[in-house]
């Protein structure tokens, strides 16, 4: 299986920092700048892989899937009585002034290196690399609508948590500009994305070559746009008290409820991405029998599952992984090389000081809030297909050893855990799934056997994104029947519901409630947890002041000289 990380060489050539600092004077390595660099298609692999770079963060809070869970109303601090941090971004309080700050960082590095491919790419001509101009033409019409993408992207993941950003779209604009309005940013991102569609090509998912899969196309260009327009519209909408139906464009234009519903009737029926044919193989339990060779998890072998992989077009895994549209790739890494490229959401979220087969341990952050589990028809597949039910044999939790941590609920979530098994040889023990899968040679850290990639954008997302714009059951219902259930009419509280078991632990429940405004009534109930081995009740108590923002680094505000003001509530 073919695992692509993004690089970062480009940033010897492009030093990007936060946006209140200045480009530094650095040496000239191999004789290459901002003015010769983008000038082969090699080049522009090793300029585009330092623009991806920036969607990991070093600051575990700052990892978009960790902070969103547990945000949410459905995962708990966890972990044990030092990780205060976990505890107190689940209770909405700011454990640290600077909790977030790479994820603001990390926004600056990505758009100044994208900024740079824009201004850059324009002036040169490819021809001379390619047998035909429609080769040539085809090349820089995606890397210059990646580029509009991903900048955009960058905007949109900071606005969700932070709100209104600095605007920065060219390599000389000033690195203290203020923050733009929340309404400014979107019309930024929106702007992007639409250039992104408009410019990248019209390629079936099935003809995208493989040495492209993990890299944004014009389809997932689309889906964001969607997912743009939903958020902007219902946070507008339900926190502000502005209601609107349109998305505004940089330009003074706007996009419409239908604009919107074309780019997503495009992608449905003309992008070639599908649903994997059971929700439960999208996941690497799936797959644990097979790569234990022996059945380590009999759920899964009874229900027949068969991993779909994480790569588009794999011959380890037949047609390949058809329904997941754009994902943080990880992979196998070293100490040495920085932990952030592998998926810390397994670790942390894992199961605390318990290490079974096929789950293994993790920081035990992450718990699950049984309300979910208690609620969800157990004739859905997806409950079991996402929930780690503590203490089942048939689950391989029949060793559990409770107490071994906070906020324990005898749940933890199944597709971002660690998953491991003995070695088939007999010659490793116990150890991830992946130390095996990709014969990783690491020094053996347990921290870094979570090669899984987070996924970011599936075509399933898709699906209901477009019935909940359209107001209409068919999107939606085909996930349902996807799940073993029936077909239903269409309303909004039927639609949250199958966003709520569709996307469980996927870091979007949190984002959903903003938008729609039931982030003011969710964390109304209390929740008997166990801490350490003493019962007690959990209750977070939201803050509508904040208006569903985290609180912007402050480090940024004192680097700004004063440019930035603190959002509400914090």
């Amino acid at each position: 299986m073919k695992k692509l990380i993004y690089n970062i060489g480009i940033a010897t050539l492009v030093l990007a920092t936060s946006c209140s600092e200045k480009f530094l004077d650095t040496e000239n390595l191999y004789e290459k700048s901002l003015d010769n660099f983008y000038s082969s298609p090699q080049d522009i692999e090793e300029a585009m892989s330092g623009v991806y770079n920036a969607m990991y963060t070093a600051g575990v809070h700052s990892d978009e899937g960790i902070a969103a869970n547990l945000l949410s109303d459905m995962m708990l601090g966890g972990g044990g009585p030092d990780d205060k941090s976990a505890k107190n971004v689940d209770k909405f309080e700011d454990p640290e002034e600077d909790t977030y700050r790479d994820l603001w960082v990390e926004t600056y590095n990505g758009v100044t290196r994208a900024n740079a491919i824009l201004e850059k790419v324009e002036e040169v001509d490819f021809s001379s690399f390619f047998d035909t101009p429609e080769e040539s033409i085809a090349f820089k019409n995606q890397t210059v609508g990646e580029a509009y993408f991903m900048r955009g992207y960058y905007y949109f993941r900071a606005a969700k948590f932070f709100g209104g950003m600095p605007l920065i779209l060219a390599i000389d604009d000033p690195r203290d500009a203020p923050r733009a309005s929340f309404s400014e940013t979107f019309a930024q991102i929106a702007s992007d994305f639409k250039l992104a569609i408009e410019t990248m090509p019209s390629i079936n998912f099935n003809d995208i070559p493989t040495s492209s899969y993990g890299h944004a196309n014009k389809w997932v260009a689309e889906a964001y746009m969607a997912k743009a327009y939903l958020f902007y519209t219902g946070y507008m909408t339900n926190i502000e008290g502005q209601s609107t139906s349109d998305l505004p464009l940089a330009d003074g234009g706007s996009l419409s409820q239908s604009n919107i519903l074309a780019y997503l009737d495009d992608c449905i029926n003309n992008s070639g991405y599908e649903l994997a044919t059971d929700f439960r193989n999208l996941w690497p339990y799936s797959y644990v029998n097979e790569s234990a060779g022996t059945t380590v998890l009999p759920w899964a072998e009874t229900e027949g599952l068969a991993w779909v992989g994480q790569d588009g077009h794999s011959p380890t895994f037949g047609t390949g992984n058809k329904e997941t549209m754009f994902a943080l790739r990880y992979s196998t890494t070293s100490w040495g090389e920085g932990q952030k490229y592998n998926n810390r959401m397994p670790l942390f979220m894992g199961i605390r000081d318990n290490s079974m087969v096929p789950f293994g341990q993790g920081w035990g952050w992450g718990t699950i809030n049984p309300k979910l589990w208690n609620q969800w028809d157990d004739a859905d597949k997806r409950k079991v297909g996402s929930i780690i039910e503590l203490g089942n044999a048939d689950q391989g939790t029949a060793g559990y050893e409770a107490d071994k941590g906070d906020h324990e609920t005898g749940f933890f979530n199944k597709k971002y855990t660690t998953v491991q098994h003995p070695d088939p040889d007999g010659v490793d023990g116990v150890k991830g799934m992946f130390y095996f899968l990709y014969d990783m040679n690491n020094g053996d850290p347990m921290q870094l056997w979570a090669a899984q990639d987070y996924i970011l954008m599936r075509f399933a997302d898709v699906l209901l994104m477009h019935s909940e714009i359209s107001g209409t059951a068919t999107g939606m219902n085909r996930v349902r029947v996807r799940a073993g259930l029936g077909e239903i009419g269409y309303s909004l509280e039927a639609l949250k519901e199958e966003r709520l078991h569709e996307l469980a632990f996927e870091g979007i429940r949190w984002f959903d409630l903003v938008r729609w405004g039931d982030v003011n009534t969710a964390f109304d109930d209390a929740i008997n947890v166990r801490n350490s081995g003493i019962d007690a009740v959990y209750k977070v108590t939201y803050r509508p002041e904040t208006k569903g923002l985290v609180p912007v680094p402050e480090t940024e505000i004192r680097l700004s000289g004063g440019v930035y003001s603190q959002n509400p509530g914090w």
